[in-house]
């Protein structure tokens, strides 16, 4: 029998340093294609991008981008940076230095959630690029079914200044799962 290495298994991983930025507006959508962006066909979907770029949507007309590990999320820094306000009503949303992003990984994902929060997040209930806006160890939450079918994985956004709390909740949680906390190099190798 093979043993799991720890983000199969049970990881928590620290992806804040990863560049993401939202956009907002009636026009979001079409600027937002109008780069190549595949977007989700409703509010509180994800897709993956063929470059590693995750796309959420917030609401009708709110976007979450979140930066590839393939190109350690320059993709995104770049809009960021190159974003200009025009005629078009599509607003940037800064959003490096208001969420971190951890991503939760491994078999145990559901388990490790149940005991901090109060949404059904089985992969029955919460399927890949499912998005929930929702209470996580009394924090507001975004958390996204980023998984795969190599590897379950949730990408959990939550308030920058409480991310520490935050860490030390699942890494609680995590700890009847033998879960650990793994560094991001071990993603980029």
């Amino acid at each position: 029998m093979t043993s799991l290495n720890p983000i199969e298994r049970c990881a928590l991983i620290d992806l804040t340093d990863l560049p993401r930025v939202g956009f907002r507006g009636v026009d979001a959508a079409g600027w937002l294609t109008a780069r190549g962006y595949s977007l989700p066909s409703a509010p509180n979907q994800a897709v993956a991008c063929d470059d590693g770029t995750l796309v959420a949507r917030l609401s009708q007309t709110e976007y979450f981008l979140l930066g590839s590990l393939a190109d350690r999320g320059q993709r995104i820094a770049t809009e960021e940076a190159g974003w200009v306000l025009g005629e078009e009503r599509n607003y940037l949303l800064p959003r490096q230095d208001s969420h971190a992003w951890l991503q939760l990984s491994g078999k145990h994902v559901a388990e490790v959630m149940a005991k901090i929060c109060g949404v059904d997040l089985r992969a029955e209930a919460f399927p890949v690029g499912s998005v929930a806006q929702t209470s996580v160890a009394r924090l507001n939450v975004i958390v996204i079914n980023a998984g795969s079918a190599e590897l379950a994985k949730f990408y959990l956004l939550c308030d920058r200044a409480s991310v520490e709390y935050f860490q030390g909740a699942v890494l609680d949680a995590m700890g009847e799962f033998g879960g650990v906390p793994v560094a991001l190099e071990n993603l980029l190798g």
